[in-house]
């Protein structure tokens, strides 16, 4: 993990790299991915460095979120996207390329060439009834 000195993100909100902004608040940066996965793909960071959704902040998150919230409600008017995927990658093994938490908005068109992580494969019933009672007890702390 890197420190917040080394890091590629903490970098951007600091000025120090480039970066096409599209939102900001006291919280929250937002800026124009350079590897989109469709056109206005964009990154919400929160300004002070968390590595991830297991440590950031509940009011950093609020803020990222809110911030989501706007960019996504304004491709469609903007860019004439026709829907939005929101994403989040915490840790290497959930695909997580820069350890400071953010969420990508992925604008999506019709046809366009982005497959979607998430394919329609129906799960074990008895599988799914499992992993839900396991994370209701650990929900409430069980």
């Amino acid at each position: 993990m890197e420190s917040p000195a080394d890091c590629l993100f903490c970098r951007i909100v600091a000025g120090e790299l480039p970066s096409e902004r599209v939102d900001e608040d006291d919280r929250a940066l937002a800026f124009v991915d350079i590897n989109p996965s469709t056109r206005g793909h964009t990154l919400v960071v929160p300004k002070r460095h968390s590595s991830g959704l297991y440590d950031i902040p509940p009011e950093d998150l609020a803020a990222c979120m809110a911030m989501a919230k706007r960019i996504a409600a304004s491709v469609t008017g903007a860019l004439g996207a026709e829907g939005v995927n929101l994403l989040n990658n915490t840790g290497r093994a959930a695909g997580q390329v820069v350890f400071h938490f953010h969420l990508h908005v992925i604008p999506r068109y019709g046809g366009d060439a982005f497959r979607n992580p998430l394919d329609e494969r129906a799960g074990d019933a008895g599988d799914v009834a499992a992993a839900a009672e396991a994370l209701r007890g650990a929900i409430r702390g069980g």
